[in-house]
């Protein structure tokens, strides 16, 4: 298996992201691999009572944020497109805890000029999954993504770019 960190740094722009950012002091700071052998984006985690909603389980909205960064990364690791979401739906089958590990897997689903269709699902140690999640991404043009990142975006790998 050949696991690639994915990091904010090589994409040539600065971030504060709340999911990914390690610089981020109030940001969960979960580090995202692309396995290019089985196509997915994966994360290991397990985030503190900080980020609980009820006592010793996680906030949902943590839970859709994890969910929601794995399946972004996928369109950037895997479709090799930059995306925003814009449709999500979320099935959320057991309590995830706090301080205690779990995996996130994204991967695309579907892709066209325009939309990237992904999955992702977190689950325990076990392989019982917790949540599930499926969102569309709406594919940005080069107009889009100057104005998402400024003109700093010069400096992003063209690999990264929609012509």
């Amino acid at each position: 298996m050949t696991r690639i960190r994915l990091h904010n740094d090589d994409l040539g722009y600065d971030t504060n992201c709340f999911v990914c950012e390690q610089s981020n002091a109030a940001g969960l700071k979960i580090p995202f691999f692309h396995d290019d052998d089985r196509d997915v984006v994966t994360a290991e985690f397990s985030l503190p009572d900080a980020f609980s909603g009820a006592p010793t389980m996680l906030h949902g909205g943590v839970v859709l944020a994890v969910l929601d960064e794995a399946m972004a990364w996928a369109c950037i690791a895997i479709g090799r497109q930059w995306a925003v979401t814009s449709t999500t739906s979320t099935d959320f089958h057991r309590a995830i805890y706090v301080d205690k590990p779990h995996v996130v897997v994204a991967e695309v689903v579907e892709q066209t000029d325009s939309e990237i269709r992904t999955a992702a699902r977190i689950s325990n140690l076990k392989g019982v999954v917790r949540a599930e999640a499926t969102a569309t991404f709406t594919a940005l043009g080069e107009a889009q993504l100057k104005r998402a990142v400024g003109e700093s975006g010069e400096t992003i790998d063209a690999s990264m770019r929609l012509d």
